[in-house]
């Protein structure tokens, strides 16, 4: 029986270890085992929450509201499973290595556009425009979903076909948020020649890299034209847990009302993509 047993549900110390609820109903000993539980995944969650990287049984204990010696006998079964570890120089704790393969293992099995599948409605919704999910594809990216609103003049897009990363708001929101060095493999791949698709699509590289530092800056690229004439739209990455774009949705309409619309389009954009980078692991330095 592990250490974790040997807590109360209050959080208190039980004394030496006894297998949970010996010698009493089985329905006690159920309910003694489900707040054992309880209680070690408090104290493994509690690093998450932005109290720093490594944390003494006091700062746990305190924050918890459960006693020193309880916060210990959690802390000492996690590390028999390498979920958290003890520096023995500090005497604190930090995630082990097997909370790292743990937290992987969820994110490995979370599908972009299946994640996104209630983002995009809602947010076709808010804004009355088309909402797009796009995906990379080496030098390109392309559509791989979308929602339309209803109204009688919408924008719509062609899923699966692929553009280049510097003609358009979702374009740029991908190439933006890569390393400097990848970006100039990019313009390199060219030969230093970016291809026009309208007449407004940025060809020349200091101002497309002036662009791109702007988008950094903010968090969302804008485009009017430039890969579609007449048609208008805003992009944000979805960002994963590296901070690189794992998808880049977008908000789309005709030029001729968007302007009106695109600081609303921009708010709830980001409050979109926040929120699913969040879900893909990524968080904001403090």
């Amino acid at each position: 029986m592990s250490a974790v047993d040997g807590i109360a549900p209050n959080g208190t110390d039980t004394g030496p270890l006894t297998p949970v609820g010996a010698g009493a109903p089985e329905e006690q000993r159920g309910s003694q085992t489900v707040a054992a539980v309880e209680r070690a995944a408090d104290v493994l969650l509690y690093f998450t929450r932005g109290n720093g990287p490594s944390l003494g049984i006091t700062d746990i204990a305190a924050g918890l509201g459960l006693s020193k010696a309880a916060v210990h006998r959690v802390l000492a079964s996690l590390r028999t499973r390498d979920l958290v570890e003890l520096d023995e120089n500090t005497r604190k704790y930090s995630l082990g290595p097997m909370a790292v393969v743990l937290g992987l293992a969820g994110l490995d099995r979370l599908d972009v556009r299946r994640t996104a599948a209630a983002e995009l409605p809602a947010l076709s919704a808010a804004t009355g425009e088309t909402a797009t999910l796009s995906i990379r594809a080496g030098g390109t990216r392309v559509y791989v979903d979308q929602v339309t609103p209803a109204r009688e003049m919408i924008m719509s897009v062609s899923i699966g076909v692929p553009y280049p990363l510097h003609a358009g708001a979702s374009s740029k929101a991908f190439l933006a948020f890569l390393s400097d060095e990848e970006i100039q493999d990019y313009l390199g791949a060219g030969g230093g020649a970016l291809t026009p698709i309208t007449p407004s699509t940025v060809t020349d590289v200091p101002k497309l890299l002036a662009d791109l530092e702007l988008i950094r800056e903010r968090g969302w690229a804008d485009s009017t034209g430039e890969r579609q004439s007449g048609a208008a739209s805003v992009a944000a990455p979805v960002r994963d847990r590296t901070g690189k774009p794992a998808a880049v949705i977008s908000v789309c309409g005709p030029a001729a009302r968007f302007a009106e619309e695109k600081d609303r389009a921009v708010s709830e954009l980001l409050a979109s993509t926040e929120r699913l980078s969040m879900t893909l692991g990524f968080r904001r330095p403090s």
